[in-house]
C-alpha cells in the first residue's frame, strides 16, 4: 500500500482526502496531493501549488484547505490563503500531530520491550518515590522515561545480534531477543509500562502517615496488599468508561500529544533531512539542560529564583512572604525570575491557552488574597506561619494530635476540651478553599461547555453508534480488551481491599469501602472529561476526605482509607483512560497496553513502598520540620496527615457550621455557581474569549503558591504565553514542528540531571555535601530575602 505525503499508510489517496473532509468540512484539499511525485518543502509554510493551481481554473471550493507535506505528523492543515493553519479545535491537533501511519506487523512482546519496560519500571517508581519528599514536589516525566526507554532499545537492537546473522535466521528465540530495528510498538510498551509505574502511590502516604504520627507500622504483607488493591481496582473504572472518555476525537488528552510528537520524532520519516535537524535540536537540548541545571539546583540558586525586590530589601517579613520564592514555603514569588527546569518542566508547552490563562488569573489572586487574609488576622493568622503545611495550638506551636485521640484514632472529646482545636495556616485555608471551589466548578463547566458533547458519546455507547475519529478507525485491526479482563481485575482488587481493611484494623466498615467506590465511579465522568479536554487534573483528595467525614465521622484512619480507596481508584481509572489514548495515537493495541499497565502497576507498587520505607526511616527528623532543607521536606506527608486529622477525627468541629473553617466545604457550593457567570455572558454577548475562563482552573489555583517554591511562576508564564500564544498564531510551522519536542527535550535533559544529582550529592545516596556560600549560593533563601521567625 502507498504511503501519503505525510507518512500516513493509507490504501487509496482519495480515500483520505474524503475522510479528511469529513472530519474538517470548514477546509478543502489539495489535489496535488494524489500525485505521489507532489513533496512540499518542510520549511514552506504555504502550499506552493496554490497560485499555479488557481491560475488553472481550478475552483476554490476544490482549493486547498487541508495539505499534507512530506513531515513525520499527520497532515498539515492550510488555511483558505494557503497559510499553514493555526491550531484550534481538537481536531486539528489530533490530524496535525497525531500520525496515522500504522504497521500492524511489527512485534511488541519483545526481550528489548520487556527489559526496557520492567527495568525502568524499577527506575521510576524509586525516583517516583523520592520526588514527594522534595522541597518543590515534582512527578517523573513520562517523557524522560521516554528518551530512556528509546536508548535502552536503540543499544540492545545494536549488541543482539539480528536478523541476518547466523544466530538469528529462522530461530525463535532470536527473533525473541532482537526482531529487528527497535519500532514505535516496542517503544510505546515500554514507556506505558515505565510510566504507570513511575506516579507515587497513594498508600504510600497512608503507611507514612501513620509511621510520622501515629508510631504505627503497618504490616509489610499488609501493607503491599493494600496499596495493590488500591493502585487495581480502578481499573475496571476505565474500561466501562473508555467508549466515552478515550475514543471521541474531543477527548484529546494535551498531556498525551508532546509524547506522541516524540514517538514520531524517533521511529517515523528519520531519513529526511527535516526530521534529521529536529533530532539534533532535541539531542542538543537535552544535553544544554542537564549541564546548565546543575547551576540553579547547587551550584547557584539564585538563578532558579532571582527577584531585585528581595535584593533591596532583605529586612522585612513582608518582603519574605509576597516577593521570596526560591525555598520551600518561603512566600509566593511575585516579580520572581528564575530559570530552574527541573522546577517549570513541560507543562506550559503543552496545556492548551484556555488552561493557561485561567491559571494565570487564579495566581495573580494569591498576590492579594493571601497577605489580606494574613493582615487582618483572619483566624489568628498572625499566630503561624505565613505559609506551612502543619497544624497548630493556637500559640502557634505545633499541634500534638496524639494527645485529643483516643488508642482507636477516634476524637477524645474531653482532651479536645482540654487542649483545644488545631489550628492551619489562613494559607493552608484558602488553598483548600480554592480546591473546593474547584470541585464545584468542575461539574458545572464540564456540563455547560462539554455537557451535550458527552451525553452524546456516552447515548452512542448504548446505541453502537460509529464513532468518526481517525485514530479510532485505524485501531479497529486489533481486538479490544474484553470487559472481563478489566472486571476480574476491579473484583479480584476489591477482595484484597475488603481483607486488608479488616486485618489492618483501618476502621474502614465493609459498607463504607463499597461507598467509596460509588463515589468515585460517579465522579469519572467529570473528572475524566476535564483531563480530557483541557489538560487539568482536578484535585479530588478533598472532596473524598470531605465525604468520608460525612460517612464515618470521628476517625482519621478510617478518613485516610476512605480517601485512599475513592481517590485512588479514580485516579488509576483516568491514567489508564489517558494511556489508551496514548495508544489510539500511537497505534498500540489496546490488549498490549493493558497487559504493560499491568505490569507497570505492579512493579512500581512494590518499589515505591520499599523507598517510602527507607526514606522514612532515614530522614525522619527533617520530614517532621516544618520547612525541611532545600533537598528534603516532609509538606506531603504532612498536609496528608493534617487533613486526615481535619476530616477524619474533627470534621463536625473544625469544618461544620459552627467550626472555624466551615466557608471550605461551602466552597464546593459557592463554586457550582462560579461557571454559570461566563457561560451566561457569552450567551448574551458571543465574546469568544470567555470560553477561555476555566473557573475551576481558576479557583483551584486561588492559594496555589501557599506552598513549595514560588520563584519560577512568572518564567513558566511567560513561556506558556511564547509558545501556545504567539508561536501557535504567528508561527505555526514551527510550533508544529517543534514546540512539543522543546517540551520534550527539556524534561529528558531536567530530569536526568536531577536522577543524578539526588544520588550524587542531593543526599538520597546518603551523601549530601552542601556548595560552599558564594554571591550566587547564599546562605539562608536563595534569592536574598530575609529568613523569617515563621521558616524556621
Amino acid at each position: 500500500m502507498p504511503l501519503g505525503n505525510e507518512g500516513i499508510l493509507v490504501q487509496d489517496q482519495t480515500d483520505l482526502n474524503e475522510t479528511v473532509l469529513q472530519s474538517f468540512p470548514h477546509v478543502h484539499v489539495n489535489p496535488s496531493i494524489n500525485d505521489p511525485n507532489h513533496v512540499l518543502s518542510d520549511d514552506s509554510e504555504k502550499a506552493p501549488s496554490y497560485d499555479s493551481e488557481k491560475k488553472a481554473g481550478i475552483h476554490d471550493d476544490v482549493l486547498t484547505g487541508v495539505d499534507l507535506a512530506h513531515d513525520e505528523s499527520g497532515a498539515v492543515l492550510y488555511d483558505e490563503n494557503g497559510h499553514e493553519k493555526v491550531l484550534e479545535t481538537a481536531s486539528d491537533f489530533a490530524l496535525a500531530l497525531c500520525s496515522l501511519e500504522d504497521d500492524p506487523s511489527l512485534p511488541i512482546y519483545t526481550f528489548r520491550m520487556w527489559f526496557a519496560g520492567l527495568g525502568l519500571a524499577v527506575f521510576g517508581a524509586v525516583l517516583g518515590m523520592l520526588f514527594q519528599f522534595r522541597p518543590q514536589v515534582i512527578s517523573v516525566s513520562a517523557l524522560f522515561l521516554q528518551l530512556l526507554a528509546f536508548m535502552i532499545g536503540k543499544f540492545l537492537e545494536y549488541v543482539i545480534p539480528g536478523p541476518g546473522s547466523r544466530l538469528h535466521n529462522g530461530n525463535r528465540f532470536w527473533r525473541f531477543m532482537n526482531p529487528g530495528p527497535f519500532n514505535i510498538k516496542e517503544h510505546v510498551g515500554a514507556q506505558i509500562m515505565a510510566n504507570t509505574a513511575a506516579g507515587a502511590a497513594s498508600a504510600c502516604f497512608v503507611f507514612a502517615s501513620d509511621d510520622l504520627f501515629y508510631g504505627i507500622t503497618v504490616n509489610a504483607g499488609n501493607a503491599i496488599f493494600t496499596l495493590l488493591a488500591s493502585q487495581l481496582i480502578g481499573y475496571g473504572f476505565a474500561g466501562l468508561f473508555r467508549s466515552m472518555l478515550v475514543y471521541p476525537t474531543s477527548m484529546i488528552y494535551p498531556q498525551n500529544l508532546i509524547y506522541v510528537n516524540l514517538f514520531d520524532a524517533l521511529h517515523r520519516g528519520k531519513g529526511e533531512m527535516m526530521q534529521k535537524k529536529r533530532l539534533k535540536v532535541f539531542w542538543l537540548i537535552v544535553a544544554g539542560v542537564f549541564v546548565y541545571e546543575w547551576f540553579p539546583e547547587y551550584i547557584a540558586p539564585l538563578l532558579g529564583s532571582f527577584n531585585i525586590v528581595c535584593l533591596a530589601a532583605r529586612h522585612s517579613d513582608w518582603v519574605t512572604f509576597i516577593f521570596g520564592g526560591a525555598n520551600g514555603n518561603e512566600g509566593m514569588g511575585l516579580l520572581g525570575f528564575g530559570v530552574d527546569w527541573a522546577n517549570i518542566g513541560s507543562s506550559p508547552f503543552y496545556l492548551p491557552l484556555a488552561t493557561q490563562i485561567s491559571q494565570y488569573v487564579g495566581w495573580a489572586m494569591n498576590y492579594w488574597v493571601l497577605p489580606t487574609v494574613y493582615a487582618t488576622d483572619t483566624w489568628h493568622a498572625k499566630n503561624f506561619p505565613f505559609i506551612s503545611q502543619n497544624l497548630f495550638f493556637e500559640n502557634g506551636s505545633i499541634y500534638d494530635q496524639n494527645l485529643i485521640l483516643n488508642p482507636d484514632f477516634s476524637l477524645n472529646r474531653t482532651a479536645f476540651e482540654i487542649y483545644g482545636q488545631p489550628w492551619q495556616s489562613p494559607s493552608s485555608v484558602i488553598y483548600y478553599l480554592g480546591i473546593s471551589l474547584s470541585i464545584g466548578a468542575t461539574i458545572v463547566h464540564i456540563g455547560l461547555w462539554h455537557g451535550k458533547e458527552i451525553w452524546d458519546n456516552f447515548m452512542n455507547t448504548f446505541r453502537r453508534a460509529p464513532i468518526d475519529d481517525l485514530h479510532y478507525q485505524k485501531m479497529k485491526v486489533y481486538p479490544e480488551v474484553p470487559m472481563w479482563w478489566y472486571g476480574g481485575v476491579t473484583v479480584g482488587a476489591f477482595i484484597m481491599a475488603m481483607v486488608c481493611a479488616y486485618t489492618e484494623k483501618s476502621h474502614l466498615p465493609w459498607w463504607a469501602l463499597i461507598v467509596a467506590l460509588v463515589f468515585s465511579i460517579l465522579w469519572l465522568p467529570f473528572y475524566g472529561s476535564m483531563n480530557a479536554i483541557t489538560g487539568f487534573t482536578p484535585y479530588v483528595t478533598q472532596l473524598f476526605q470531605m465525604l468520608g467525614s460525612a460517612v464515618i465521622p470521628g476517625s482519621s484512619q478510617a478518613n485516610m482509607y476512605f480517601e485512599l480507596y475513592s481517590g485512588t481508584s479514580l485516579n488509576q481509572a483516568a491514567l489508564m483512560l489517558s494511556d489508551l489514548k496514548l495508544g489510539q495515537y500511537t497505534k498500540m493495541p489496546p490488549r498490549a497496553t493493558y497487559i504493560v499497565q499491568m505490569a507497570g502497576t505492579i512493579v512500581g507498587g512494590l518499589l515505591n513502598y520499599a523507598i517510602m520505607q527507607t526514606v522514612i526511616n532515614n530522614e525522619r527528623p527533617i520530614l517532621l520540620s516544618n520547612e525541611g532543607t532545600r533537598t528534603w521536606s516532609g509538606q506531603q506527608v504532612q498536609s496528608y496527615n493534617a487533613n486526615a486529622v481535619l476530616w477524619g477525627a474533627l470534621g463536625k468541629e473544625i469544618y461544620g457550621p459552627k467550626g472555624p473553617y466551615f466557608v471550605v466545604p461551602l466552597g464546593i457550593v459557592i463554586g457550582l455557581a462560579l461557571p454559570v457567570i461566563p457561560w451566561l455572558v457569552w450567551r448574551k454577548t458571543n465574546w469568544s474569549w470567555l470560553k477561555l475562563v476555566n473557573t475551576a482552573v481558576l479557583s483551584y489555583n486561588l492559594g496555589d503558591l501557599a506552598g513549595g517554591t514560588n520563584g519560577y511562576i512568572n518564567t513558566w508564564m511567560a513561556i506558556g504565553l511564547t509558545s501556545h500564544f504567539y508561536l501557535r498564531k504567528y508561527h505555526a510551522s514551527f510550533f508544529r514542528k517543534y514546540n512539543y519536542l522543546f517540551g520534550a527535550a527539556i524534561d529528558g535533559g531536567a530530569q536526568i540531571f536531577v536522577f543524578i544529582f539526588s544520588f550524587s550529592v542531593g543526599g538520597a545516596g546518603g551523601v549530601s555535601p552542601a556548595f560552599p556560600v558564594w554571591a550566587l549560593n547564599p546562605a539562608g533563601n536563595s534569592d536574598y530575602c530575609k529568613v523569617t521567625d515563621n521558616q524556621s
